[in-house]
């Protein structure tokens, strides 16, 4: 298997974390997002992704883009561990609190949306960290509160094994660190996070460990 990948960002990050723990090897191919004005979109990788994002996953003659449905892809070709429940309702818990981050949260804050800001929009520096910390608060806020409402002191986000739900919150954490968003008036999240960081398949995904191939 082949990853592309950008070892800051959040999507290619929960790929990584997913292929450590199923133990599945693969090839890291960096695709650089500011270098040469952002290498994804060279003609070459447009021919990968034409969506001009990262991660994309190829297995043998199959590409697969967008990180929930390669981590989606990965849990049902590779079941053990498993990432995802067997039980429906928990299994809607786990899909929820993901699509919270990966699809309402991260769009809000990745980097083409602070570069139409800043270059087409104009806003400066303090006003794009405003915008940065106004969408993290609402998101983490509610996060926060969705674990609460049922968690019972479990190691992880819904149980004791990492499933989709700290795949996509680890990611988010490390970025809200990344800009100085403070994190204090998220216990949970926060608990959780650090177990996460015990856990040799995350400390493996995490962009300081990433090689220097991968950084490009």
């Amino acid at each position: 298997m082949k990853l592309y990948d950008y070892y800051r960002s959040s999507a290619c990050f929960r790929v990584r974390i997913a292929l450590n723990l199923k133990g599945l090897d693969y090839q890291a191919v960096p695709v650089h997002l500011i270098n040469h004005g952002g290498e994804q979109f060279s003609d070459a990788y447009q021919k990968i992704n034409p969506q001009q994002l990262v991660p994309s996953l190829q297995d043998g003659d199959k590409v697969l883009t967008q990180s929930l449905a390669i981590i989606e892809y990965l849990d049902e070709t590779h079941p053990s561990p498993p990432l995802l429940p067997a039980d429906p309702y928990q299994k809607s818990l786990v899909r929820s609190f993901a699509l919270a981050i990966a699809a309402d949260l991260h769009p809000l804050n990745n980097l083409r949306v602070w570069k139409y800001l800043m270059s087409h929009l104009k806003l400066p520096e303090e006003q794009k960290n405003s915008w940065y910390h106004h969408w993290m608060k609402i998101g983490l806020d509610a996060l926060e509160k969705k674990l609460l409402s049922h968690h019972q002191n479990m190691s992880y986000c819904f149980g004791d094994q990492p499933t989709l739900a700290d795949i996509c919150l680890v990611p988010q954490l490390f970025n809200a660190r990344r800009f100085a968003f403070d994190l204090g008036a998220y216990p949970t999240l926060v608990r959780i996070d650090a177990n996460c960081q015990k856990h040799p398949a995350f400390v493996k995904a995490w962009p300081e460990e990433a090689s220097a191939d991968v950084k490009g």
